[in-house]
């Protein structure tokens, strides 16, 4: 397990991997698993092989299968924001804020296309974790859209920009592009979002 996935960059899980501390394996290992089999065909058996930790040491550490998935998807998403975080650090204005962010959200996926399948296609058995990401991310959005001085659009509609966001890049990746091919459609949508003449109601 030398390459690490996104999970396994996150400053909760990278310290512990070269420790071969169990939980970080376990946690690493699942993107690994998942990304090769689907979430359905993966089993706890799976898990630990890659992880080499037992099966025993799986379930102190997590309840369920879902459970040690939605942790690691959780610490990726997180590991995800702290990028765009720091792509739109020093931006110019809202609208390059928008495409600084959106260009490191796909790149992500480009960098780590195991987590890109995990993260876009693999999480219907984590509804309510992957809703919890959408509306970080969709607040992200708002906030950004707030600095160009209109009104900012709702909370669902801002949801829907983000969700869409994920859909658009699952498309493609479903499709065989590259994911950074999207970048000009995607701000574009977001700056029309925040463009919007009429009043959102």
């Amino acid at each position: 397990m030398e390459e690490r996935t996104l999970v396994g960059v996150h400053p909760e899980v990278r310290p512990l991997l070269g420790q071969s501390v169990q939980r970080a394996r376990l946690l690493d290992a699942i993107v690994d698993v998942v990304a090769a089999k689907g979430y359905d065909a993966a089993t706890v058996a799976d898990i630990v092989k890659v992880a080499r930790v037992s099966r025993g040491t799986f379930y102190e550490l997590f309840d369920s299968k879902r459970a040690c998935f939605a942790a690691a998807y959780v610490l990726g998403s997180e590991v995800l924001e702290q990028r765009v975080d720091e792509a739109v650090q020093d931006a110019a204005d809202w609208r390059e804020e928008l495409r600084l962010g959106i260009r490191a959200y796909l790149t992500a996926f480009v960098e780590e296309p195991r987590f890109a399948l995990v993260f876009l296609t693999e999480t219907r058995a984590i509804a309510q974790e992957r809703d919890d990401v959408i509306r970080r991310f969709a607040t992200r959005y708002g906030l950004s859209m707030k600095k160009s001085g209109r009104p900012k659009p709702p909370d669902d509609a801002l949801f829907v920009l983000a969700a869409g966001v994920d859909e658009l890049a699952h498309a493609a990746i479903r499709a065989g592009r590259d994911v950074t091919d999207l970048e000009d459609t995607l701000v574009g949508c977001a700056v029309r979002f925040a463009a919007e003449e009429e009043p959102w109601t």
